[in-house]
């Protein structure tokens, strides 16, 4: 019994310790997780405090950021650019964005889909930054200048494959339609 106790209180541990390295200390969310920023004028530091210099001035807003360590008000990220510093809590929104990033090195545009697999309503240019709508498994609703439709997931930074963004309820039974082309 003594045996049982001494594994379980083990294993507990062992778990505690493994779902907390997936959660911020401050705000409780999952890290690593992806935002953007509020502001066309954000400072990226070295350190969590103002008394750290300037290592980068992001100067684009609604720009996809992953933040990968909390520390009070601060949130350390990374950028698609494999920048990796601080910046203040402020400075970001919860609000999806993603940068267009062609899966396939040849292609200079990512295709807009009416529908996962559906009909071709456009293109979108390398670099250009997106608002994410919607997440499925293989595919990300976005919305671009007048476009709103479908990319492959494969074609963003800003969305962990495996995530799954904003889905309605009824989600199912649109993708059931989708299948039979009813619409």
């Amino acid at each position: 019994m003594f045996r049982l106790i001494i594994f379980l209180s083990c294993l507990f541990l062992y778990n505690t310790k493994l779902s907390s390295n997936d959660i911020g200390s401050v705000t409780g969310y999952k890290i690593p997780r992806f935002v953007s920023l509020k502001s066309d004028d954000s400072n990226l530091r070295i350190g969590p405090s103002t008394n750290y210099p300037i290592i980068l001035k992001y100067n684009t807003q609604n720009y996809p950021v992953k933040i990968i360590d909390e520390h009070e008000n601060w949130r350390k990220i990374y950028d698609i650019n494999a920048n990796e510093g601080w910046i203040n809590k402020n400075l970001v929104k919860g609000e999806r964005f993603a940068i267009i990033i062609p899966s396939k090195t040849l292609d200079k545009n990512v295709k807009i889909f009416s529908k996962p697999k559906g009909k071709l309503i456009g293109t979108i240019g390398k670099l250009n930054i997106v608002k994410i709508n919607i997440c499925l498994i293989d595919w990300c609703k976005i919305s671009y200048q007048k476009y709103n439709g479908w990319i492959t997931k494969n074609d963003i930074w800003g969305s962990n494959q495996d995530e799954i963004i904003n889905i309605p309820f009824y989600q199912s039974l649109i993708n059931l339609i989708w299948k039979i082309n009813f619409f």
